[in-house]
């Protein structure tokens, strides 16, 4: 009788994209249990332009990139609001997040807010109180500083538990 093989804890990072704030947050996956591992946010000067902003944002990750050496990332997908405007900067926000651990060869699952919400509190309509409330007891050392970083740290939690699922899918595409 042969053991199954015995796999490292794989290290996540989530990513909640945004132009003023990009929420971050690292934990590791071993069998069920999560660790947290860390937490922020990149935070460019509201007054550069907008290249500038996203070149901000690119740097930023990828020091976080460099520093916790994840392996496998996850990004919220773009909410669509009323303001044209405002989403297509944000959908810039977000091509700069996913493009970003490409570039480290990291492969970038993606996740709408629902699931990320639905996965984490259990309702696909939950608020960001609540979120605050099942960090606390799914990685109890985690103390974001800002809605961004605990909205990250969900993100990744929600890859965590969807990350077999996603691979498959991925395989069956071919991507």
């Amino acid at each position: 009788m042969t053991n199954p093989p015995i796999r490292p804890p794989v290290r996540i990072i989530g990513i909640d994209p945004g132009l003023r704030r990009t929420g971050w947050g690292v934990i590791e996956i071993d069998g069920n249990r999560l660790t947290y591992i860390g937490c922020g946010s990149v935070e460019p000067p509201d007054n550069l332009p907008l290249a500038s902003r996203l070149l901000g944002i690119h740097e930023g990750l990828a020091k976080v990139l460099g520093d916790f050496q994840p392996a496998e990332a996850a990004v919220e997908q773009t909410f669509v609001n009323k303001d044209g405007v405002a989403t297509l900067k944000l959908g810039q926000a977000r091509g700069i997040a996913m493009m970003t651990p490409a570039m480290f060869g990291i492969a970038v699952a993606e996740y709408a807010p629902n699931q990320v919400k639905k996965t984490v509190v259990g309702a696909g309509h939950a608020d960001k109180n609540q979120i605050q409330v099942m960090l606390k007891i799914l990685l109890p050392k985690a103390e974001p500083k800002s809605a961004d970083a605990a909205d990250a740290l969900a993100i990744a939690i929600t890859h965590a538990h969807h990350r077999q699922s996603t691979a498959l899918r991925l395989k069956v595409v071919g991507a």
